[in-house]
């Protein structure tokens, strides 16, 4: 039976390949894609000259195939190897003497030795880079998703190899972000990556309970031990025994529980509330923070030597902001999501809206980002996402082109009041020095004299 099954593929491979044979390769690649008319795609050779040139690329670019194929590539539209599978905004030229904004990804090809031979170049509208498109699926890759962490960005990339090397030790973990960055996303992937993948992974807000709540929460308690403890409670480190237990704003726990956990993280056991033994557990600890514990030390609020034993591996985890890359990678994400509960299906995105939503300093990071298009999926209706459906915020004026006036920087501002417009304008800014100083005003050279004396 296996001999025969053997024999008919093989006869299929061989039909096959005698169908395709009729056809001339270059002419049949063409014809598929030139199926792709929402994307533009071309193929250059190693000295840069246009190869191929889609339809789509007509549409996009204002050059026909006929004026370029066989010629040096376009102003803007060359392909290098330092720009091999990145996802980039550009802006290029038509041939009306305009420019068109668009999102470029390129593919480097090499030969058999191994040296550049040339590329392939995909050009999207943001409102064309819909889930079902060509675009999203050449870039949805491995590399882009590290165990529900979404990224394509390089600084998350080193983050990510930061987690898996400190996931293969005992080491306890310090993820510093700000909220929404996606904190407990990287304790998740700390433990699905450790030897305890097997045992439990629980999770505590220490901000979210009164002291003696979170005591108890922890560190569990005997029946008796207060008003209403009527039977024994295991906390959370007997119930997460062999796994990892996740505290999230840590630095936000009671001074009195500190004392408690570094006992925990020294001699490897406690004392339940109310009780008079000690219970012996093994559970490795992942915190979380916003804050800068060193910062915390320095006010008296946090032990210094529960610090140290916090942070042995410290992971820093970037705002959104400072990853503008992810953006669209993200929306996408989450209307794939929302789409699968088949209330709406979105397709689209109008360009103006997409606009806004990169051009947003997004504070609460990732979590805000889902609200925005959790947003947009209750309030709007049709396949394409528009500006009149984002939340009140994201249709007012530019807050940094409102407060320009405001920001003004004047002989008699002392340094109190310049340091806050600097950080102000800086943020509205996105961090880039370059609008922060023409928002306050003053020339680049001068703006970063006065940081550095400022000390921000």
């Amino acid at each position: 039976m296996g001999q025969k099954k053997q024999s008919a593929a093989l006869a299929f491979v061989s039909d096959h390949a005698a169908w395709l044979a009729q056809f001339d390769s270059a002419t049949l690649l063409s014809k598929m894609l030139d199926l792709c008319e929402s994307v533009g795609i071309y193929i250059v050779d190693k000295n840069q000259q246009v190869l191929y040139w889609s339809k789509g690329m007509e549409k996009l670019s204002g050059l026909r195939q006929e004026d370029v194929i066989g010629k040096a590539c376009p102003d803007g539209y060359a392909l290098t190897e330092a720009n091999n599978d990145k996802e980039q905004s550009i802006k290029l030229p038509q041939v009306n003497g305009g420019k068109i904004e668009l999102k470029k990804v390129i593919r480097i090809l090499s030969d058999r030795a191994g040296a550049f031979a040339g590329g392939i170049g995909l050009l999207a509208e943001s409102s064309e880079l819909v889930p079902n498109a060509f675009l999203p699926k050449v870039l949805s890759t491995s590399k882009q998703n590290f165990h529900g962490i979404l990224s394509r960005s390089p600084t998350m990339h080193d983050v990510f190899q930061i987690i898996q090397n400190a996931a293969e030790t005992e080491a306890t973990v310090l993820v510093r972000g700000e909220s929404g960055s996606g904190k407990e996303l990287v304790a998740k992937a700390i433990h699905t990556l450790s030897v305890r993948r097997n045992a439990p992974f629980l999770a505590v807000n220490c901000a979210a309970l009164s002291s003696n709540l979170l005591e108890s929460e922890l560190f569990g308690h005997v029946r008796g031990a207060f008003t209403g403890a009527i039977k024994d409670h295991s906390g959370l480190f007997q119930r997460a025994n062999g796994g990892t237990l996740f505290l999230d704003e840590v630095a936000e726990l009671p001074f009195e529980l500190q004392a408690k956990l570094l006992r925990v993280l020294q001699e490897r056991n406690y004392i339940p509330v109310g009780g008079n033994r000690t219970i012996d557990v093994d559970v490795r600890i992942v915190a979380a923070t916003h804050r800068s514990l060193r910062e915390e030390v320095k006010n008296g609020h946090f032990r210094e030597d529960l610090m140290y034993r916090l942070r042995v591996v410290p992971i820093f985890l970037p705002p959104l902001r400072e990853r503008r890359e992810d953006i669209s990678l993200l929306i996408w994400h989450f209307i794939i999501q929302h789409n699968d509960e088949r209330v709406r299906i979105i397709e689209k995105i109008d360009p103006q809206a997409m606009r806004v939503l990169l051009d947003y300093s997004w504070p609460g990071n990732v979590r805000e980002l889902h609200n925005v298009v959790e947003y947009a999926f209750a309030v709007g209706r049709g396949s394409t996402l528009r500006l009149s459906e984002l939340p009140p915020e994201f249709r007012e004026p530019r807050v940094a082109e409102a407060l320009k006036p405001s920001l003004k920087r004047s002989p008699a501002r002392d340094d109190e009041d310049e340091v806050a417009a600097i950080r102000q304008a800086l943020e509205h800014s996105h961090g880039r020095a370059g609008m922060a100083a023409d928002l306050l005003g003053m020339s680049r050279a001068t703006f970063w004299r006065r940081r550095k004396l400022l000390g921000i």
